[in-house]
């Protein structure tokens, strides 16, 4: 197994919810961590929880408030680092905010993304472990999905991951010194263990669990579950759920393939995710089970025409 003593990690988007959990795996497997986060829906309380649950390790871990589309500021870290390889998190993520803000989330993910590649290649860093989605298979035909099925984003969220896996075979292709891995995976759920980090989202959730576990605080009313109608045991809608450490797990393993396995890796490709589908009823009635007390009441109307059902 590859040591992590003496290697410099640059995690993007470390501050937010997937991020934060896979910095602190991190610091307690030995890395040195510097996080690049602008905080447009993430807090840096999470980086400090972060370094506290990472005891003396948590000193290995730097953070810098960027944008990643600020070339100079970008120049400047990279400058004051040597890196042995990135993993990207950064971008903006909700569907239907995508839906209705298309153009911000082209410049945000895309002009950031490139603008990363390009100061990486200026530095000669060319290990990285991208954050995709399940999103860009679209609505496969058939599940569980598989990393050959073909690939057709529903909208701009998932487009933006789309280009970016595009943009990377390409890099990789213009120069095999490039090593990418490329992971898509589904549905996020869960927090450390600790109950110290975990999903906060600013205003509205925009996934299930959030939404439940403010309901379930007394922060909002009720749950609304959109469709109930869908051709499942429930009539609810069914994802694929993979807890969180588990998937800062998956990043770990990808960022250790690339040194592992160095001269075997192109531009590579994972799903991230159980295999098994779980509904809104089933996720919501486990959740009343693990907490004991808390009882979540369910407000039922038609299916949104959108991709934002919980």
């Amino acid at each position: 197994m590859v040591s992590a003593v003496l290697r410099t990690i640059l995690v993007t988007g470390g501050a937010g919810y997937i991020g934060s959990h896979t910095v602190l795996q991190l610091l307690q497997q030995g890395f040195r961590v510097v996080v690049v986060d602008n905080l447009d829906n993430a807090s840096e309380v999470a980086l400090v929880r972060v370094a506290e649950l990472a005891g003396h390790n948590g000193g290995n871990l730097v953070f810098h408030k960027v944008d990643l589309r600020d070339r100079q500021a970008l120049e400047d870290i990279f400058s004051s680092h040597r890196f042995e390889a990135v993993i990207h998190f950064a971008g903006l993520k909700a569907v239907g905010e995508s839906v209705q803000k298309p153009l911000h989330y082209y410049d945000n993910n895309l002009i950031g993304t490139i603008t990363l590649l390009e100061v990486m290649a200026a530095h000669g860093c060319k290990k990285l472990v991208f954050s995709s989605s399940a999103t860009v298979y679209g609505w496969p035909k058939e599940v569980p999905c598989t990393e050959e099925f073909p690939l057709c984003a529903t909208n701009p969220y998932g487009r933006t991951k789309l280009v970016i896996e595009d943009i990377c075979r390409d890099v990789h292709r213009s120069d095999p010194d490039w090593k990418i891995i490329l992971l898509r995976y589904f549905n996020p759920v869960g927090a450390h263990p600790s109950g110290y980090i975990g999903e906060d989202p600013s205003g509205v959730p925009n996934n299930l669990m959030p939404y439940v576990q403010q309901v379930a605080v007394g922060r909002r009313p009720h749950l609304t579950v959109y469709g109930t109608d869908y051709n499942t045991k429930d009539g609810t809608g069914v994802r694929d759920y993979i807890h969180v450490v588990d998937l800062a797990d998956g990043h770990i393993a990808a960022l250790r393939k690339l040194y592992e396995d160095s001269d075997k890796i192109g531009c590579e490709v994972y799903n991230l995710g159980t295999g098994k589908g779980t509904s809104v009823l089933e996720m919501v009635a486990a959740f009343e089970k693990a907490s004991g007390k808390v009882r979540v009441y369910l407000s039922q109307l038609a299916r949104m025409s959108s991709l934002m059902d919980v």
